[in-house]
């Protein structure tokens, strides 16, 4: 049951941002849960069955992990070894020719979602073991490029764009907590805690420990320096916090 209400809140998340348009500096617009939605929603049905203790949130999509794969943070060997999953993935409407989706193929490595599934495989071992206890969702499911291929992040597109994607991912994001029933809400970077806080103040009935931790962006020079002993420092001073330590 808890599954087929992620995956109906995830195709109606879908439907909603895919109605949407996006104007420059925006040029191309993708939608892993149209065209991977198979590798997502066999993500949803291998690890989003229990209540999950914590929540981790990412913003949206690196171009090399769920832009290929359809799993939140999905570099592809952490997909395929750690999670055993696999799956076919299509191609957008409309594609970058610097920016092809490869699906499981692709022979980029998301250097995120490598640094966080190996934190989660380092501090917990199997995936099974993590999934128990957590869930790794993203705010946003769309990735946008510049007319050169260069990556927008939701915190530059104009204004106008957002309020209304904004309203979208938010309904999905109280949903998803609404459906996990989590304790503990990780933003995966400030972005992530910031639409967080805001999820939370629209249950104000429960009580949740908020906190974030290094984005793990090979652009971020912390990140580089300090991965990955600072965050999981940060995740186990969160979870005493919580009372999960």
């Amino acid at each position: 049951m808890q599954r087929e209400q992620l995956i109906a809140a995830a195709k109606e998340l879908s439907r909603e941002v895919s109605a949407l348009e996006f104007a420059a500096p925006v040029a191309y617009t993708y939608n892993p849960l149209e065209y991977a939605w198979e590798g997502h929603e066999a993500y949803i049905r291998q690890f989003g069955a229990g209540q999950k203790d914590v929540l981790y949130l990412g913003m949206n999509p690196g171009p090399f992990g769920m832009a290929q794969t359809g799993v939140p943070f999905g570099e592809i060997a952490a997909v395929t070894l750690w999670m055993g999953i696999t799956a076919s993935v299509g191609s957008p409407e409309k594609t970058h020719p610097k920016r092809p989706v490869q699906g499981f193929s692709c022979p980029r490595s998301e250097v995120s979602g490598r640094r966080l599934w190996g934190l989660f495989e380092e501090m917990y071992g199997t995936a099974e073991e993590f999934f128990k206890h957590a869930y790794v969702a993203n705010y946003c499911p769309l990735i946008w490029m510049g007319e050169t291929g260069a990556n927008i992040t939701p915190t530059q597109l104009p204004k106008s764009q957002v309020e209304a994607l904004d309203a979208a991912c938010q309904r999905h994001l109280v949903r998803l907590i609404e459906i996990l029933q989590p304790r503990v809400l990780i933003g995966v970077g400030g972005y992530a805690l910031k639409q967080l806080e805001l999820a939370a103040a629209a249950l104000p009935a429960q009580q949740f420990t908020l906190g974030t931790i290094l984005h793990p962006s090979p652009a971020s020079p912390i990140a580089n320096k300090h991965w990955p002993t600072r965050p999981k420092e940060q995740i186990l001073q969160i979870l005493s916090q919580a009372g999960l330590g």
